[in-house]
């Protein structure tokens, strides 16, 4: 049985994309994971903008466990940065941080900046969309 519900979509002739996918097939049950910012179950604030990224992604994890669900079923995440600068500014750590939690799954994605976020001292908030393969 196929434990993920997804395809990547890569059009031919198009440059390979490095850490994300232009889009994704997928069929299944959907899980829709809100917000997460770098906060730990004891409210405690991760320090900087990879250790709360890597947190935020802890955090989806957990909430797609509750589903059945793991990285690997994510096909969309969209990133909301208070300062495009200091995500461009650390890609490799970013990098290496991401794949420790979502190893070298690299769904689709979006990464916009905003003027705030409602927790003042969160440098992120991430949303996932993660498709379970129909049983």
């Amino acid at each position: 049985m196929n434990t993920t519900a997804h395809r990547v979509l890569q059009p031919a002739g198009w440059p390979r994309p490095k850490g994300y996918a232009n889009g994704m097939l997928a069929h299944g049950e959907m899980v829709f994971v809100g917000g997460m910012i770098g906060m730990d179950r004891e409210g405690r604030l991760a320090d900087g903008f990879v250790p709360q990224m890597k947190q935020a992604l802890r955090n989806i994890s957990a909430v797609l466990a509750e589903a059945g669900a793991s990285p690997e079923h994510i096909v969309r995440l969209t990133w909301y940065v208070c300062d495009m600068n200091e995500y461009l500014a650390d890609l490799a750590n970013l990098g290496t941080a991401y794949r420790e939690v979502m190893g070298r799954h690299f769904p689709a994605m979006a990464v916009v900046q905003v003027t705030r976020l409602v927790e003042p001292r969160a440098r992120l908030e991430i949303e996932a969309t993660a498709v379970l393969p129909s049983t």
